[in-house]
């Protein structure tokens, strides 16, 4: 592979089929780079970005309803308020219409009392219904994965993922200006049946991935779908991101929930900003829960010691995860920059090499710091005793967010 950020393939025997682990940060963030930064060339295909859920819901609703054969949809977070109601009627009207429809939600976001009368009013609709890793006494560890991933289908030939759940939170209707700040795309032709292709597999618990449901050396592609795990690598993301700021060469704007994404990635991120890249990182004032804002903390000084920018989003929850490189790179979908995304759950996320996309995501960003704080670092080193008490709380719980 010659195009794009990947390097040469390496030679047959050489690493060739050797999953990537996690151990040392410079032997991953070289080795997986054959494998896990696809060989993209720049394309012009068009992708319907969703900052706001009245609109994103809307344009769901709608492609629901056109569907003919087939709708399949992931997602963490299930509500059962007005816009999780509304979903459910969707479903249910296709469902009796002959649709085949399938909705996979995940245990711990979802399962709660208020969803039981949903979850039976659309199985006697005819839709199709299974929880991802229910509570097993047998299987206690199994809980510990989530399936964060939030994703819809429709008949192959349209996808929806990002970070969006399916919760009044998100709408500006029902929720206000204190909404939810979160971002979506939309998806079509080859990347839609793709989609479809991960979500049977998960749906089946398909494991390993089938060689054809992602390219591991895609050619003529300007975009992927990348999920957690691959044939070759169990930390796709993590080699995903850590390759992608390895080769930045002018500047990596992220916008993330948290930042504690381990060693691998927060060194790359800190030798990006060290040889000239212009790094800014935009995470919340406020973490949620309080931990993980600590645990994002932690990472503060050395980022600042290093030139990166910091920024706290102050006026909404912040709930998006995106990262353009050099305005040519993007990166959006359910995953956000830290250990559970990044190397325990189900997570899935769009990569694409398009400069249009790329600038909107740049843009919004900008929009956002306007309603954020810069951190500098003089600033940080006056931080009081209490704080950085917690920050050593949360450094310890990085694992576990």
């Amino acid at each position: 592979m010659t195009n794009g950020l990947a390097r040469p393939s390496p030679p047959d025997g050489d690493r060739g089929g050797r999953p990537c682990t996690a151990g040392s940060q410079v032997e991953i963030a070289g080795e997986c780079a054959w494998f896990c930064v696809p060989s993209l060339h720049e394309g012009h295909g068009t992708f319907q970005l969703f900052t706001e859920g009245d609109d994103l819901y809307d344009a769901m609703i709608s492609a629901i309803e056109g569907a003919e054969h087939n709708v399949e949809m992931e997602s963490f977070i299930f509500a059962a308020d007005e816009v999780g109601r509304r979903f459910a009627t969707a479903f249910a009207a296709r469902a009796r219409a002959g649709v085949h429809v399938r909705l996979h939600l995940d245990a711990f976001g979802s399962d709660f009392p208020a969803f039981a009368a949903i979850r039976r009013d659309l199985e006697l609709a005819g839709v199709r219904f299974k929880w991802f890793h229910p509570f097993r006494w047998l299987h206690p560890l199994e809980y510990i994965q989530r399936n964060h991933r939030k994703l819809l289908v429709v008949d192959g030939r349209d996808a929806f993922l990002g970070g969006f759940n399916i919760r009044r939170r998100n709408s500006r209707k029902l929720s206000g200006e204190g909404r939810q700040r979160d971002s979506h795309v939309r998806v079509s032709g080859e990347l839609a049946r793709v989609a479809s292709v991960l979500f049977d597999r998960l749906w089946n618990d398909a494991t390993p991935i089938q060689p054809d449901a992602i390219p591991e050396a895609p050619t003529g592609l300007d975009a992927l779908l990348v999920p957690s795990h691959s044939r070759r690598c169990r930390q796709r993301l993590a080699c995903l991101y850590s390759g992608l700021i390895e080769k930045s060469r002018r500047y990596l704007v992220f916008t993330s929930p948290f930042f504690a994404p381990g060693a691998l990635i927060e060194e790359a991120v800190r030798n990006a900003a060290r040889r000239g890249v212009e790094v800014r990182l935009l995470v919340p004032r406020t973490g949620d829960p309080p931990v993980a804002g600590w645990a994002t903390r932690a990472a503060y000084e050395p980022l600042l010691a290093a030139g990166a920018r910091v920024y706290e989003y102050l006026s909404r929850k912040l709930h998006a995860k995106t990262s353009v490189v050099d305005g040519e790179w993007s990166v959006i979908g359910s995953a956000n920059l830290d250990h559970l995304s990044l190397f325990v759950n189900q997570e899935l996320v769009l990569i694409a090499r398009n400069r249009s996309l790329a600038e909107a995501l740049r843009i919004h960003h900008e929009q956002d710091l306007q309603d954020a704080a810069q951190v500098t670092l003089p600033q940080w080193r006056r931080r009081s005793w209490r704080e950085r008490g917690l920050e050593m709380l949360g450094r310890t719980a990085r694992r576990l967010l």
